[in-house]
C-alpha cells in the first residue's frame, strides 16, 4: 500500500460530524512533520466522494484549502452539522485524534 492510500485509509475513520487536522493526520500515518505533504495529498485526492478529505483542517482551527474552494469544504462541514465562526471551527471537541 504506498502512503497515499495509507493516507486516504486513515481518514476514512473520521466520522462524520468530525474533522482532524493535517498534523493528526500526518502522525496517524507515520510521517513527523508532514502536515505539508498531507495538505497534497488531500488536494490530489481521486476519490473526493468517497475520501472524505473536506474533514481535514488546519491545527489552528482554520478550514484550510480545499481543491473547489473554501466556501464549498465550508458548506460540506456545515451539512455534517460542524459550526464554523469566522473561517475556523467553533468546536474544538470536534478535532478526532487517532
Amino acid at each position: 500500500m504506498n502512503l497515499e492510500e495509507k493516507v486516504y485509509k486513515k481518514l476514512l475513520e473520521v466520522p462524520k460530524g468530525q474533522v482532524t487536522t493535517y498534523g493528526e493526520l500526518a502522525k496517524a500515518v507515520g510521517l513527523k512533520n508532514g502536515q505539508r505533504l498531507i495538505g497534497r495529498i488531500m488536494n490530489k485526492n481521486p476519490y473526493p466522494v468517497i475520501v472524505p478529505c473536506h474533514r481535514v483542517v488546519m491545527s489552528s482551527g482554520k478550514v484550510g484549502g480545499y481543491a473547489w474552494g473554501e466556501k464549498i469544504k465550508t458548506n460540506m462541514l456545515a451539512k455534517e452539522g460542524i459550526k464554523i465562526k469566522d473561517g475556523k471551527i467553533d468546536d474544538p471537541k470536534i478535532i478526532h485524534r487517532f
